[in-house]
């Protein structure tokens, strides 16, 4: 089943174009990595998708109706950078903001939400820290609340945009295994990642993009020494001798 459409995306900020007749179909019950070098169009994407921005052109179906009918079947964790982190909000305000979704304007919480958020908080492993203010946690415990609060709102698609970054391997570890989990159950998880050496590793799809589609599809046989090629240009010696691809 394809749970978000996109056909002839293309995105311009002032003169400058990001992206240019993108045509996707993405299949539900999958983790699909999002890759390609800075500046290649990967956040606008998904803000193009979730009309966060809106684009020169294109047309975009998501669960097969428009993004504001299924909003609530759709979670988003942006890059760090994108919160404010001196927000006077707890570690449990912010994962029960994912059931904001799923109210009626001025509807109070209830004994299920609160049971869901801590079911969040438990399965991210920051059940401790359910009272601290965000801004007294490290980087790898923000990106676990933000994947709570994702987990929190019980969506059918995820986007999440760099979750990695600043995270210790053993947090990135368990986040993965969360994320093929969701995919298991028939959720679309759709995630911008910069470590291609992990790429087969952490993803069954992958979109290969830098403004335009290189390609997308199965790991296995998208994810190619030509396609890299193709996507990461003169950048793709310098990702070998970093280590950061070891194909």
């Amino acid at each position: 089943m394809e749970s978000i459409i996109v056909k002839g995306l293309s995105v311009s900020y002032g003169q400058k174009r990001v992206l240019s007749n993108i045509h996707l179909n993405i299949e539900s019950g999958n983790i699909y990595g999002v890759i390609g070098p800075n500046g290649a169009g990967k956040s606008t994407l998904f803000k193009s998708i979730l009309e966060l921005l809106e684009p020169n052109a294109g047309e975009i179906k998501v669960l097969g109706k428009e993004i504001g009918d299924v909003r609530k079947k759709v979670a988003y964790v942006p890059q760090k950078d994108e919160v404010d982190w001196t927000f006077p909000a707890t570690v449990m305000d912010i994962v029960m903001m994912g059931r904001y979704p799923h109210k009626k304007i001025l509807q109070r919480m209830n004994a299920e939400d609160d049971k869901i958020a801590q079911e969040a908080l438990n399965d991210l492993e920051i059940q401790h820290l359910a009272d601290r203010q965000i801004g007294q946690l490290s980087g790898g415990q923000q990106q676990r609340v933000f994947i709570a609060r994702a987990l929190a709102q019980k969506a059918d698609i995820f986007f999440l945009d760099e979750p990695f970054v600043g995270v210790d391997m053993l947090t990135e570890e368990k986040i993965i295994f969360i994320l093929k989990k969701l995919a298991s159950q028939g959720k679309t998880l759709l995630v911008v990642h910069h470590d291609l050496a992990t790429v087969h590793k952490y993803f069954n799809k992958v979109i290969l993009l830098n403004q335009r589609l290189i390609a997308y599809g199965d790991t296995v046989t998208t994810f190619t020494e030509e396609n890299i090629a193709a996507c990461y240009g003169p950048q793709l010696t310098i990702l070998h001798k970093t280590g950061l691809i070891n194909r």
